[in-house]
């Protein structure tokens, strides 16, 4: 027990040190002059709008000195299959520029980054030029198979999920009782069976529980390592909360019996000129209104929550004119270590819910009917 109240401690410790660190970063940045990248609400809502989303390259904090920003973080590969073939680059070669300036050759071909886009450019272009609705005009969109931050944050986060919960399941077959990080492990894998898959999904618990256990811990600790000022956001990228929906779907679908489709498509129990319209309301249900529930639900409140986070923090930039630096540093700390707090616990809630919710659609798939 005093083991686990020394790690509670530590990484209560670590957090307000990194909420902390983060916002007296943001309100240095301040202190330049006006030639900071970022000191108006405008600049602000960009720069949120920034850290939210996918990127090429890993990137850990700024720093400002004599009005020159510094980011310090290290260049992830870039890989890209454009009408040349196969090109790969480290995403330093683009040196942080994101206007679509620098142009990188390689492979006979010509590069520009744009907003976190890649584009090839056309013979003669040094820049990628847009039309009236913001579609190129000089360059095209190569296939994108770059290992960028959130593919970063999956790799590593499977990783680590490997070495743990191996451990854990090598520890079992020589003793009883686990030991070190494992008894951590142990109640919450037993949560998970007994107080989510069990109970959902009944007799046939044990062939979903894997997948189960799988999607819990991976939305859970990614959740938590978004928290941290590493501009980690995997499970706020639609991407990976569509991924996740579109497995659950699948399994649910490939698993689901005849009694669950006799349900689907001849609602019994109802008049015959009512089941017609009831097995396409059902239908959209099992198809569409589910997974899509399943995806938004998880990428709405984690993006939200980073925003909410961003924006507090931005408070000691923006009330710098009416406060002290001290003052509005002090103010954006207090707000944003209270929200922080409360997405620890979205966290969780995120990852239990998304969880749930796939358990008990699975749940409906494999339920045998009564017969009376």
């Amino acid at each position: 027990m005093k083991a686990s109240l020394k790690k509670v401690s530590f990484l209560s410790i670590c957090l307000v040190w990194s909420i902390f660190t983060y916002a007296l970063g943001s309100s240095e940045g301040m202190k330049s002059g006006d030639n900071d990248p970022v000191n108006t609400e405008e600049e602000v809502n960009d720069y949120i709008q920034h850290h939210v989303k996918d990127s090429h390259d890993f990137h850990l904090f700024d720093y400002y000195s004599n009005g020159e920003k510094h980011e310090v973080g290290f260049p992830l590969p870039v890989i890209l299959w454009g009408e040349n073939g196969l090109t790969a680059f480290m995403s330093s070669a683009f040196h942080h520029d994101d206007s679509g300036e620098v142009v990188v050759e390689r492979n006979g071909s010509r590069f520009v980054k744009n907003h976190g886009v890649i584009y090839e450019l056309e013979a003669g272009a040094e820049t990628v030029e847009f039309d009236s609705e913001h579609h190129p005009v000089n360059a095209t969109k190569p296939f994108d198979w770059s290992i960028t931050k959130s593919v970063f944050g999956i790799l590593l986060m499977g990783l680590l999920m490997l070495i743990w919960f191996g451990g854990l399941a090598r520890q079992y077959k020589k003793k009883a009782v686990p030991t070190g990080f494992g008894r951590i492990l142990e109640p919450l894998v037993i949560y998970v069976r007994d107080e989510i898959a069990k109970p959902n999904i009944g007799p046939k618990y044990r062939k979903f529980t894997g997948y189960l256990m799988t999607v819990f811990f991976f939305v859970w600790f990614l959740n938590l390592v978004g928290l941290m000022p590493f501009g980690f956001n995997v499970t706020g990228q639609l991407a990976v909360t569509a991924s996740l929906a579109i497995i659950t779907l699948i399994i649910y679908l490939f698993s689901s019996n005849k009694h669950f489709w006799s349900h689907q498509l001849w609602m019994p129990g109802v008049p015959y000129l009512i089941r017609p319209l009831l097995a396409v309301i059902e239908l959209a249900g099992t198809l569409l209104i589910k997974p899509f529930a399943l995806m938004v639900r998880l990428f709405a409140n984690i993006t939200a929550g980073h925003i909410v986070v961003m924006s507090l923090i931005s408070i000691g930039i923006l009330m710098q004119k009416d406060m002290t630096a001290f003052g509005s540093t002090t103010l954006s700390l207090v707000l944003a270590m209270f929200i922080t707090l409360i997405e620890v616990l979205v966290a969780f809630l995120q990852a239990y819910i998304f969880t749930m919710l796939s358990a008990l659609f699975i749940g409906m798939a494999v339920e045998e009917g009564e017969h009376h």
